[in-house]
C-alpha cells in the first residue's frame, strides 16, 4: 500500500493483524498494533481480538489479556466470541486457570453473557487445577444456560 502511496486504514491494519495471527506471526501482529497508534489510528474491535487472537495462537496469554485491557480502557465492548473466548483460550494454553475464570467473571460484571466454550474451557482448567467446588459451581451455570436456550 505505501509503495503505490496509499495510507492504510483501520481496516487495512485489522487485515494484516488477521492475517499475521492465521500465520501465528505474534510479534507482527502487535507491530501493526503499535503502527496503527502512530499513524494516528484508534484500533477498533476487530483489530484487538485480531491481535488477541494472535497472542492465543502464539501462546502467549500474558499479551492477550494486556490487549483485552486496553480494549476495555480505549472504551471499546470486547465481544464474547472473538475478544473474550480468544484470551480464555491463551490463558488456557498458560495453565492459568484463576486467570481464566476471572475473565469469565468479567464478562458477566459487563452484562454480557459468556458462551458454552467459555464455560467448557474454564470448568475444563480448573478441574485440571483440582478445584472441584469451582468445576460444579460452573457446571450449574453451564446448565442454567443451555436450559435458557
Amino acid at each position: 500500500m505505501r509503495e503505490a502511496k496509499l495510507e492504510p486504514v483501520v481496516i487495512s491494519y485489522s487485515a494484516g493483524i488477521s492475517a499475521c495471527e492465521m500465520g501465528e506471526q505474534v510479534q507482527r501482529a502487535l507491530a501493526l498494533l503499535s503502527e496503527m497508534r502512530a499513524a494516528k489510528l484508534e484500533p477498533d474491535v476487530i483489530s484487538y481480538s485480531a491481535g488477541i487472537s494472535a497472542c492465543e495462537k502464539g501462546e502467549h496469554w500474558q499479551r492477550a489479556v494486556a490487549l483485552l485491557g486496553k480494549m476495555r480502557d480505549a472504551k471499546l465492548e470486547p465481544n464474547v466470541i472473538f475478544s473474550y473466548n480468544a484470551a480464555i483460550s491463551a490463558c488456557q494454553n498458560g495453565k492459568q486457570w484463576q486467570r481464566a475464570l476471572s475473565l469469565l467473571r468479567d464478562i458477566r460484571q459487563m452484562n454480557l453473557y459468556p458462551d458454552l466454550f467459555a464455560y467448557g474451557i474454564v470448568a475444563s482448567m480448573c478441574e485440571h487445577g483440582g478445584q472441584k467446588k469451582l468445576v460444579q459451581s460452573l457446571t450449574r451455570e453451564m446448565c442454567g444456560l443451555i436450559a435458557a436456550e
